[in-house]
């Protein structure tokens, strides 16, 4: 990088940061999918349990007895899990926006330093 500005390294660390907090928001949003389909699929299952059922404490299970406000648990815990990936996919977007700017601010300020150095 000896031959490139100041402005033109910051901005290249700028887009490295930016590509590190996309891979990190869209890892996060698809593990969060991941729970929220597992969560749905237990609401499912609960509906069509007919015995026992029982809830995982840490290491434990522990029978429920009230399997209504375990589906009232679980729905919440659904609801706040698709807010918080709404919000994930808000951030994504603006991220990927971001990125997309930088690279072309990248890939210009490139053209015109290799064309500068022919």
């Amino acid at each position: 990088m000896n031959g490139i500005s100041p402005q033109l390294q910051n901005q290249i660390t700028q887009f490295q940061q930016v590509q590190q907090q996309l891979q990190n928001v869209s890892t996060q949003k698809v593990q969060m999918e991941a729970q929220l389909r597992e969560l749905q699929r237990t609401l499912e299952e609960l509906g069509k349990a007919t015995g026992d059922v029982y809830k995982n404490v840490g290491s434990l299970l522990i029978k429920v007895d009230d399997k209504e406000a375990l589906k009232l648990d679980i729905e919440d815990s659904m609801e706040t899990m698709d807010v918080r990936i709404k919000s994930l996919d808000r951030q994504e977007k603006s991220l990927r926006e971001k990125y997309q700017s930088l690279q072309d601010t990248l890939n210009k300020a490139m053209g015109n330093t290799a064309a500068g150095e022919e």
